[in-house]
């Protein structure tokens, strides 16, 4: 699936379209550079999803925590661009929230990449020569 975005004014249309593809998935890996939009699409989706708090980058907190107003469900916000070694994402109890079944949305997943289980889905998030941007969504498996 590919989602293409011209403009921040088109993001929220994006969102919908990607919860609707979402399906019974729950854990998605989103790749792109430093300033790509991961976090500004995170912030969409968990909109669309009914999540009424203010949703921010979890850069330093490492997680997240929200829960969509609508379904009630948890929803987890991962950043992990400041771990330097796995056992860091061991001691925060990672298998406690990517097996939970609460959706989970992981920034920096190339770091952990051998940690992320079996069935998550790869979001790659690129910028392309006018600003625009691509997102393209597939398993892992």
């Amino acid at each position: 699936m590919e989602i293409k975005i011209q403009s921040l004014a088109e993001i929220q249309e994006a969102a919908r379209q990607f919860v609707e593809a979402m399906g019974d998935n729950t854990v998605f890996a989103l790749y792109g550079k430093m300033g790509a939009g991961k976090t500004t699409f995170v912030k969409a989706v968990c909109e669309v999803l009914g999540v009424e708090d203010p949703i921010t980058s979890p850069t330093f907190a490492i997680v997240n925590e929200y829960r969509s107003d609508i379904a009630g469900e948890l929803i987890y916000h991962f950043d992990f661009y400041r771990i330097k070694k796995l056992e860091e994402v061991y001691d925060m109890g990672y298998e406690d929230y990517f097996y939970s079944g609460a959706i989970c949305f992981i920034e920096w997943p190339e770091l952990i990449e051998e940690l992320l289980p079996g069935n998550a889905v790869k979001v790659c998030i690129e910028e392309t020569a006018d600003g625009a941007r691509n997102v393209t969504m597939e398993s892992m498996a």
